[in-house]
Order: structure tokens, then sequence, then C-alpha cells
């Protein structure tokens, strides 16, 4: 069953593949906002068809919109953008995905190809499950989180709004993350993180904290 036309915002990598996730879970057809037009105006086979600043004569004209933007901050900004004009928001499950059925999943969220997220999880707005990365029993992942590909967070995890889960990284049980908190490519955490910290390494440590 056709789910109708769906608009992304953001004509990037993550864009393609959310595109790609979007068509495959029922989406009839898919077409992009981005900054770089109108230079730059076809992806693939799909059309660009304006800049972010044109959202509001689209928001109407689709029946999903989603933003597909990798940075936190900015996904954020356009998401809120979106509510303050009562867009039809949607969120991106690959048919992939394992998504237990109390999981709460908030509004302009994705979960990606091979990504597993475990009952008991509760998941914010515009948060990205990459490819292949897990959330575990009982996780909380706060508004704009991104857990980035082959990250793995056991259960009872609790991680703030905006929080960066890079590449590969694991995070173990009950573990408490602050907000801003930005973990590096394969960086094992295996204490609480304060608040707009960076830590990277095995055992993952604080490198900086604005």
């Amino acid at each position: 069953m056709s789910l109708g036309h769906l608009l992304i915002l953001g004509a990037g990598g993550h864009g393609k593949v959310v595109a790609d996730a979007a068509l495959l879970s029922g989406w009839k057809s898919v077409s992009f906002l981005d900054d770089r037009w109108p230079t730059f105006s076809n992806l693939n086979d799909w059309n660009v068809v304006g800049a972010f600043q044109d959202l509001e004569k689209y928001v109407e004209s689709f029946q999903g919109i989603f933003v597909a933007v990798g940075s936190n901050r900015l996904r954020s900004n356009l998401l809120i953008r979106l509510e303050s004009l009562g867009a039809p928001i949607t969120s991106i499950i690959h048919p992939s995905a394992i998504v237990a059925r109390n999981v709460v999943i908030g509004q302009g969220s994705a979960c990606l190809a091979g990504a597993v997220i475990n009952i008991g999880s509760t998941v914010g707005r515009g948060v990205i499950v990459n490819t292949g990365a897990s959330v575990d029993h009982d996780c909380v992942l706060g508004d704009f989180t991104h857990v980035c590909p082959g990250a793995r967070i056991a259960g009872g995890v609790h991680i703030e709004s905006c929080g960066w889960v890079g590449i590969g990284s694991s995070v173990i049980e009950n573990i408490c993350i602050g907000s801003e908190v930005v973990i590096g490519a394969g960086a094992a955490v295996i204490s609480d993180i304060p608040p707009n910290s960076t830590v990277v390494g095995i055992p993952a440590r604080v490198i900086k904290q604005d």
C-alpha cells in the first residue's frame, strides 16, 4: 500500500539512504529540498525541487516530510520549523530494521537498515538509529540524537538530547550520557558522561568539555 509522496530535507548521502528506506517501506515517491539548489537539481533519479527557504510552499503538497540532515543542530532547527508550520512530519523505518512492538518512536526519527531497537526503549524526536546500530532494552534516546552505524548501546542507557554516538562505539548498561555529548568512533563508554563533553578511546575518556 502506497503512503503517498514524501519530501526529504537534505539531499546528501544520508538523504539518499533515507530515500531508499522510504521507498522500500511503502512511500510512492520522494523529492528533495537542498540548499545547493538550483545548481543541484537531481539526485540519482530523484528531483531536488527547491532550497530549505522554500519549505513553506511545499508543506501542503506532500503526504509526509522528513529531515535527513546528519548535523544534530541543523536537524533540530529544521524539525522545529516544520512543527511550527503544522507539517506532516513522518518517521522512516527500514523494512529490515527490528523494532520491538512497544518501542515509542518520536516524530521525524529514522531506524535504518539492519538496526535494532529492543523492548521498553523510547526514542525521541528527530533521532537517527543508523545502519546496523543496536539499542537494547529500556533505553532512552533524547531528541535529535544520532546513533551512528554499527554502534552498540546496552540496556538501560539514557542519552539526553543531541547526543552523537560514533560509528562502531559501545556503551555498557545503565550509563547516563548528558546532552550534546560526542562519543568518538570505536570508543567504549563504561561510566557516565557529563553534558557538552567529547569522549574517545577504550575506555572512553573526556578530551573536551564546553
